[in-house]
């Protein structure tokens, strides 16, 4: 009989998750745990996080019981071996060791904690006279939802992160949570959401959402007044403060140590810190090593560009909640050619709609083109090979030099065809020029290629809708 090894138990186990959880969900949650130990019934895994550890328990624990009785038998435990940064300023991290689905999450945070020194100075702050906290205005803007804050791959992991500190404020292992992008890309409105769902859903809470700028002018009027104090003490009343563009902060020693004195108060006591940033953690410069090493200690996780799905359902929610109607292909056309960030496909949709109002016109795909050339770049492009081998590339996410290769793997073939065919029928030029773009290839390979993308169109249905919207996506992107 062979004799199990942590390593074979767990893949095992893989096998079995693997065909109970989307293929993205066990890329992101499975691949990256390694087998440590298998003692007795006890396996032991490493997660790179504390937010993975919180991640699996919450999400899937009850997989991980079953999958892991399945191998090892009645009585098979799972233990955690956690990799924790550590926030004395010292590069290597340290180890933290959970028992799976046995600790509490308090347990979980005073473990996470143990090695870093936390400013034991901060005092319990006082309530400044004639403030209560009733009277603290959260600042948040209403309109921001998780509702209208569209999901995609773009954000998923940024919004489930909110969301998750939204339902437990404080209560969950990133904390603070950092969301950081570049502009225009929902920085704002994710926090926003957050900071309106922890109001409803716990009226007592204190939530203040603040930009840096203005922190950082409140804070130099204390000095001017004399009131650094009740300064410091109002912010230290707060459940869930929401910092915006705390990269404004860098080179300002004073309000940095100021803002450090509060975050750490803050921490201690289990209460809520959200940031948002343009840049990550590691590329902020100009702060303190400290304050930069508490930035960290939660989760920092990234707004990327939507793409052309996202873009598209960002836009029909705008419209559904304007109570407006667009041509389905004036909508795919705004979001082939505005791909930069949401605000400029809200810029472009407002200009839409108040051309439309003026002109006492519908909107069509030619006065969408119209309207929007100011917004749309390079929108007289001349149609090539090239620019044709570029767009089915990208479709196809391959290497544009592939399809010029002698490689016969399915995946190029087929993307080399596809490019000949529509080269063909979108280009004038003739077949030999057109087999010379893909590697010198002659001219009856361009008609074979032709006549077998027409033939699968015929017959193989997906097939056919891959060709459509490469077509709807070269035209779009010429005009």
């Amino acid at each position: 009989m062979i004799e199990k090894t942590c390593e074979s138990v767990w893949n095992s186990i893989l096998k079995l998750i693997q065909d109970n959880v989307p293929t993205q969900s066990f890329k992101t949650w499975f691949e990256p745990i390694k087998p440590i130990k298998l003692d007795n019934k006890v396996l032991t895994i490493q997660v790179p996080s504390q937010f993975f550890y919180e991640w699996l328990e919450e999400h899937y624990v009850s997989l991980l019981k079953k999958t892991l009785k399945q191998e090892l038998g009645v009585g098979a435990r799972l233990e955690y071996n956690i990799i924790v940064e550590n926030g004395t300023g010292s590069s290597s991290p340290y180890v933290v060791n959970i028992p799976g689905s046995t600790s509490s999450r308090s347990d979980l945070q005073q473990s996470a904690t143990q090695g870093i020194n936390l400013n034991p100075s901060i005092r319990n702050p006082f309530i400044i006279p004639g403030i209560k906290k009733v009277n603290v205005d959260s600042n948040l803007n209403p309109n921001c939802t998780f509702d209208n804050f569209i999901e995609g791959d773009c954000n998923r992991l940024a919004r489930s992160a909110g969301l998750a500190v939204a339902n437990k404020p404080g209560g969950t292992s990133f904390n603070p949570l950092m969301i950081f992008s570049e502009t225009g890309l929902g920085k704002t409105h994710l926090v926003h959401a957050i900071g309106n769902m922890i109001k409803q859903n716990n009226r007592n809470k204190i939530v203040l959402y603040v930009p840096v700028e203005k922190f950082i002018n409140q804070f130099v009027d204390s000095i001017r007044n004399n009131s650094n104090q009740d300064f410091i003490n109002y912010y230290q009343q707060i459940d869930v403060l929401i910092v915006d563009d705390v990269q404004f902060l860098e080179n300002k020693q004073k309000t940095q140590e100021i803002f450090f004195t509060i975050f750490n108060h803050l921490h201690q006591q289990g209460k809520q810190i959200i940031l948002t940033s343009d840049r990550a953690p590691k590329d902020l410069k100009g702060m303190d090593d400290r304050l930069l090493s508490r930035f960290k200690w939660g989760l920092s996780a990234d707004l990327q560009t939507p793409d052309f799905e996202t873009r598209m359902a960002i836009l029909e929610h705008m419209m559904y909640n304007d109570g407006i109607t667009l041509h389905k292909e004036v909508v795919e056309y705004v979001s082939h050619n505005i791909n930069t960030n949401v605000r400029e496909l809200q810029g472009a949709l407002v200009s839409l709609l108040a051309q439309a109002s003026l002109n006492r016109k519908e909107v069509n795909l030619e006065l969408a083109k119209q309207i929007l050339k100011n917004f749309v770049k390079n929108n007289t492009r001349e149609i090539s090979i090239e620019y044709i081998q570029k767009l089915v590339c990208d479709y196809f996410t391959i290497p544009v030099e592939q399809v010029k290769s002698k490689t016969r793997k399915r995946e190029i073939v087929q993307a080399r065809q596809i490019s000949m065919f529509y080269a063909k029928d979108l280009t004038k030029s003739s077949l030999k020029t057109i087999g010379m773009h893909f590697g010198g290839r002659d001219h009856s390979t361009v008609i074979h290629a032709c006549q077998t993308v027409n033939d699968l169109m015929e017959t193989d249905k997906k097939f056919k809708a891959d060709i459509d919207e490469i077509g709807k996506r070269i035209k779009m992107n010429l005009v």
